[in-house]
């Protein structure tokens, strides 16, 4: 009933800015929490950021000062904008929803930093 689809992952070079968007449909109550998670190959998934519906924010100290976590309640959107990126950034980014007690993800969407 609840889906989370993700757009805006793309290749960008060291230093560069992307900017990733959200978008969840369904069944969504108007308190929750939204975010970004990413995982690289051979990494576990980790948080990136996340929003509350009362704009509290939550970064990764890898993130902090170049990636700003946004979200848009009439439209149960959440976006990521995302500067000065480095080759570390290189992963597949998913889309977070935390409603009600349970967890819900977007397909992902990847980002490669290369050169």
């Amino acid at each position: 009933q609840v889906q989370l689809v993700e757009s805006g992952g793309g290749l960008v070079q060291p230093g560069g800015s992307l900017g990733l968007s959200c978008a969840a449909s369904g069944s969504i109550f108007s308190i929750n929490v939204m975010g970004w998670y990413r995982q690289a190959p051979g990494k576990q998934r980790e948080l990136v950021a996340t929003i509350t519906s009362g704009g509290s924010t939550n970064y990764a100290g890898s993130v902090k000062g170049r990636f700003t976590i946004s979200r848009d309640n009439g439209k149960n959107s959440v976006y990521l904008q995302m500067n000065s990126l480095k080759p570390e950034d290189t992963a597949l980014y998913y889309c977070y929803l935390r409603l009600l007690g349970r967890d819900y993800w977007g397909q992902g969407t990847q980002v490669t930093v290369s050169s």
